[in-house]
């Protein structure tokens, strides 16, 4: 069944096909979001992603900052979702967004008042992650690379992940299922494909992120190259409302070893708990307190996305 909407219709997988010029291949420009959904096999209106609205609005926010794109309109984008959903066929599905710089040069982008970039809506069967993962936790290493706030693409969601992956398959060869990546300024940012909460003194710390650095710092804060995520967002609500105090600073290695637990969050994963850190152990070695409620927060949704 056709599990891919390109360019304005659904086509078979088979049949999706990008120009060997577009910017996305040529020169890595573009960004994507990723989710889950349910309600493939039915109709475009029974499907859904929770979270879609969120995903849908940073994607939008972000080509509108990096001056990819400024006609990306996230409804249009949701029903291409839902079409592309419902057309697979899969109960369960995570949904990639791509939008690229398109056909085009992108030395000739200033020059060019309009240029239409390559949309991508892709279903695939669910990550199946072992269960033990959730049921003992993991344990991470420490990433090599460190991310630059200077870099104005840095707490985007671009497609430049080749670094991010390279230090998951050191991780991986190590038998740890994350990297944490720390900054120029040896400040937490997260996983290579999550965010981080650092759970310490009944407080739950978390890095920073993109869009937070005047609430926090005031108008003269250092930018954040730490994504806003979206199951972030949704996890440190509910930490708030299981009465949990959130606090948003920069966040040390002496933070994550000294912590009760260290959490893990994607859209994918949903919620994960880490027990160790190179040779260190986290806490109790196991997943904690904050760490099963957030877990049982995301299983109430775990049918969509978040």
């Amino acid at each position: 069944m056709a599990s891919v909407f390109l360019n304005g219709g659904l086509v078979e997988r088979d049949a999706a096909r990008v120009s060997a010029f577009d910017a996305g291949l040529q020169h890595g420009v573009g960004l994507f979001e990723t989710f889950l959904a349910t309600g493939g096999g039915g109709e475009p209106e029974d499907v859904e992603a929770r979270g879609l609205d969120e995903h849908l609005a940073r994607l939008a926010g972000s080509a509108l900052e990096l001056g990819l794109s400024e006609s990306v309109r996230p409804a249009a984008l949701a029903e291409a979702v839902r079409r592309t959903v419902a057309a697979s066929g899969l109960t369960r599905a995570r949904v990639r967004v791509t939008l690229t710089g398109g056909d085009l040069s992108m030395l000739e982008v200033a020059g060019r008042s309009q240029h239409t970039p390559t949309v991508m809506v892709a279903a695939q069967p669910v990550t199946a992650y072992p269960a033990e993962m959730f049921d003992k936790g993991v344990r991470v290493t420490l990433a090599d690379a460190r991310a630059n706030p200077l870099d104005p693409t840095a707490g985007h969601k671009t497609l430049n992940y080749w670094w991010r992956l390279r230090e998951l398959q050191n991780a991986a060869a190590k038998g740890a299922g994350e990297a944490l990546v720390f900054q120029v300024t040896n400040h937490l940012c997260g996983g290579c494909v999550s965010n981080a909460l650092v759970v310490t003194g009944g407080r739950v710390l978390t890095p920073i992120a993109r869009g937070e650095e005047a609430g926090v710092g005031g108008g003269g804060a250092m930018p954040s190259p730490v994504l806003p995520g979206v199951t972030r967002a949704e996890m440190l609500g509910a930490c708030e409302r299981a009465g949990l105090a959130v606090e948003r600073r920069m966040v040390t290695i002496d933070d994550v070893l000294g912590a009760d637990e260290v959490i893990l969050t994607n859209s994918s994963w949903g919620v994960l708990s880490v027990v160790g850190v190179e040779r260190e152990g986290i806490g109790e070695e196991k997943p904690g307190e904050v760490a099963r409620l957030l877990r049982s927060r995301w299983d109430v949704g775990a049918g969509g996305s978040a």
